[in-house]
């Protein structure tokens, strides 16, 4: 599975990364936060966040607004 990581400019192209990826960034016990695009589906993020606590992490899920427009929003993750 692939996620868009969120974007450092409007104007750029989101950065891909796979579960595999995430999962060795949170290896033994580390907690990490990441922020992902709003092209990410919300049906994928869900998948993430049941991926992780089937694994017995602590995972906290928001959708964080960064404008006045309802398209504003990237995805946080913090996984513990």
């Amino acid at each position: 599975m692939e996620f868009k990581i969120a974007r450092d400019e409007l104007s750029s192209k989101p950065k891909k990364i796979k579960l595999s990826q995430i999962e060795s960034d949170v290896a033994d016990g580390v907690q990490k936060i990441f922020y992902f695009d709003k092209e990410n589906s919300h049906k994928d993020m869900m998948a993430l966040v049941e991926h992780f606590e089937n694994s017995e992490r602590g995972i906290y899920f928001k959708e964080v607004k960064y404008g006045l427009d309802d398209s504003d929003y990237i995805y946080e993750v913090h996984i513990v």
